[in-house]
């Protein structure tokens, strides 16, 4: 990975032009006595509605707790990223590997890497596992959708009904400006279009060789457990389970240092 940043200073931010737009990159540096030399960076994929900045103090700690520098994006049309007008793509989880992610890739150097991904931020850290299989050297998936269940279409009709809300429209906006409409619609019309239904990693997993931590909670409001069971199911690497009570769609944020301590003892014992 090619930067100028020195360990322990702050983020630094930068831009980074795609075949559609440009994204705005953040990078995040270990402090010096953290640092673990020579370990391949990590790169944050965020969820349906996210944003670097809802990663909030996250990936921070996460790069001290794994001493290597943590890399995340704003995808098209979401938080400082160029807006788009249409529609995701049906193929949008799967293409997003080959794009924004491809892109982050080239500009900064990125040879090896370590994919984190929440919600559908994990599902697509499914795709960039299986579209790398070189580069990628570990897995880790935070309540990530590996198909559509009945629970998920609840989950989802449910915060459409909470968005209703205007204050809850204007908490999205401080997030993603006048592209908060659209994020929404990018979001719910998607995942309840019927022709959406049949969707399934299934067919991807078994193309995921790395080693692989999968992190749900048991009380995830958009699936079951049977997201954890079909990753460690269909992947071909090994996987790490990690099945968090009493907890909900948002492990990193509900429980941080379980989540942190978990990943740092996974990403040790496979160094």
């Amino acid at each position: 990975m090619t930067t100028s940043a020195t360990l322990g200073s702050a983020p630094t931010d930068l831009w980074v032009q795609s075949t559609f737009g440009q994204m705005f990159v953040r990078s995040w540096f270990p402090d010096a006595g953290t640092l673990r030399p020579n370990r391949a960076p990590i790169l944050l994929l965020h969820e349906s509605l996210g944003c670097i900045e809802q990663w909030k103090d996250f990936p921070a700690a996460l790069a001290n707790a794994t001493g290597r520098t943590v890399v995340a994006y704003d995808r098209l049309g979401f938080g400082r990223s160029d807006r788009l007008n249409a529609p995701p793509a049906p193929t949008f989880v799967e293409d997003e590997a080959a794009h924004g992610f491809a892109h982050v890739l080239e500009h900064l150097g990125i040879e090896r890497f370590v994919v984190v991904g929440h919600s559908v931020g994990g599902s697509m850290a499914v795709h960039c596992a299986a579209q790398y299989p070189e580069a990628c050297q570990a897995m880790i998936t935070m309540s990530a959708v590996t198909f559509v269940e009945a629970r998920t279409l609840e989950g989802i009709r449910q915060a459409r009904s909470w968005f209703a809300n205007p204050a809850q429209r204007e908490r999205l906006r401080r997030y993603h400006d006048e592209r908060s409409d659209w994020v929404l619609s990018a979001w719910i019309d998607t995942w309840l279009a019927p022709d959406f239904a049949s969707w399934t990693l299934a067919h991807t997993l078994p193309q995921v060789r790395c080693p692989a931590l999968a992190i749900h909670g048991d009380n995830d409001e958009f699936g079951s457990e049977r997201h954890l069971q079909l990753i460690a199911t269909h992947a071909s690497g090994h996987v790490e389970q990690a099945l968090l009570p009493g907890v909900g769609h948002v492990p990193h944020r509900e429980q941080p240092d379980v989540v942190l301590e978990r990943i740092g003892r996974f990403l040790q014992a496979m160094a």
